[in-house]
């Protein structure tokens, strides 16, 4: 197997978002970092069973991005909100994150709700496509046909290593790969990878030590899978 090969197995795209440096423009079509706006009329700020608020993390306008997801099809506006602390890795959805999809059709009002103890600083997203994003070598996504592929051009001399053939997105991100910082997980059969929130000095936000929030969906049965770990 030839090198252009295995990169074009490999090969997801993507879009990358970095957060602010443009004055924002506050309409319904723009995503955020660290803040939400868009409910439905009788929906509030999530709590848990304590009455916690869950704290908003991140708005996405679908439609307006250059990359659409299938696992997302006919989703216009995503919303999430993650406790803090954050809540331990893989734990079901519900208590401590949460993620509201609307459809299309859904009629959706603005409201500016404050969030006792919310620590992001909001800001608006650019995106900007990632044409081809690689899985990181660990058991980030390399199947097991590839890897075998990859030592033998790593044993014949053609390449270095891994990561002479391909480049990983770990910014904020829709699409492509996770950003495992320790070896990769499976959160799950049928589980596939969706989007991740990254490790930003400029909203605030450190996950425990450098890591991502990485975000997983069953196209199923639509259940959604949290995992994060760091350096």
């Amino acid at each position: 197997m030839d090198i252009q090969e295995l990169q074009q197995r490999l090969a997801k795209p993507a879009v990358k978002f970095n957060a602010g440096g443009f004055r924002p423009s506050h309409s319904d079509e723009e995503s955020w970092l660290g803040r939400v706006f868009l409910f439905r009329e009788d929906e509030e700020l999530p709590r848990n069973a304590a009455g916690e608020t869950l704290l908003p993390f991140a708005q996405f306008h679908l439609p307006s991005l250059p990359f659409h997801s299938p696992l997302l099809h006919g989703v216009r506006i995503l919303t999430v909100f993650v406790a803090n602390p954050f809540p331990n890795p893989l734990e079901p959805m519900g208590e401590r994150w949460l993620i509201r999809e609307y459809r299309n059709d859904e009629v959706l009002v603005r409201k500016e709700l404050t969030a006792p103890g919310a620590f992001l600083k909001p800001f608006p997203l650019k995106a900007e496509i990632v044409a081809a994003d690689y899985p990181l070598w660990d058991r980030g996504g390399v199947p097991e046909d590839l890897e075998q592929a990859i030592v033998e051009l790593e044993r014949a001399g053609t390449i270095e290593c891994y990561y002479d053939l391909v480049e990983h997105c770990y910014e904020h991100k829709l699409g492509g790969y996770p950003s495992f910082c320790q070896s990769g997980i499976d959160p799950g059969e049928g589980f596939e990878f969706v989007m991740q929130i990254s490790s930003d000095a400029k909203i605030n936000l450190n996950v425990v030590h450098s890591g991502s929030l990485m975000f997983w969906k069953h196209p199923a049965s639509g259940e959604w899978a949290l995992y994060f770990d760091f350096y």
